[in-house]
């Protein structure tokens, strides 16, 4: 008999490398993929943490603004009522000057109108007073005359005493106004 050589069959070739580099290549994809969100990740982070910092820095300088302004705004709020108090005040001497300057206005009237009045009452008596001294001096040189009628004549004695006495009667007449003038 022939010999019949066995020829040994081929194995079948194991697939480790491709199995494992397929694995390896899935793992190195998983990796570089976890590391690129997480680097994604870590720079939002920064970049959240730094615009969060700038927020943080504005908000401390917009609270000091508003400190500052609130400040300015209680100073304001004083000033003004301290203008309103000295307005009030103002405003209330202000009447007070004008009540009294209106009651000096009054006594003014009233003094003016009792002077105008004292002012006519003297005119008056002055004129009273002046035609009665006329009628006296007229009566004493009448009497005078009359000592010594045999030097003048008659009809100019009358006519003298006629003088005489219209003027006395003036005078009684512009006696008898001031008198009534002055009767209250």
């Amino acid at each position: 008999m022939t010999e019949v050589s066995v020829l040994a069959a081929p194995e079948p070739a194991q697939a480790p490398g491709p199995r494992r580099g397929r694995g390896s290549r899935v793992l190195a994809v998983l990796l570089v993929a976890t590391i690129a969100v997480g680097a994604y990740l870590w720079v939002t982070t920064v970049r959240w943490q730094r615009n969060a910092g700038e927020w943080q820095d504005k908000a401390h300088e917009y609270a000091e603004e508003v400190a500052s302004l609130r400040m300015q705004l209680e100073g304001a709020n004083t000033e003004l009522q301290a203008a309103r108090d000295q307005l009030s005040t103002a405003t209330s001497r202000i009447t007070d000057l004008a009540n009294e300057k209106a009651q000096l206005g009054d006594e003014n009237v009233a003094s003016q109108q009792y002077l105008d009045y004292q002012t006519q009452v003297s005119a008056a008596a002055a004129t009273v007073a002046s035609a009665l001294g006329q009628c006296v001096s007229g009566q004493e040189e009448l009497v005078g005359y009359l000592k010594e009628a045999d030097q003048y004549e008659p009809a100019d004695l009358s006519r003298y005493e006629e003088q005489v006495n219209a003027l006395c009667a003036d005078a009684e007449n512009a006696n008898e106004s001031l008198q009534k003038e002055l009767r209250p």
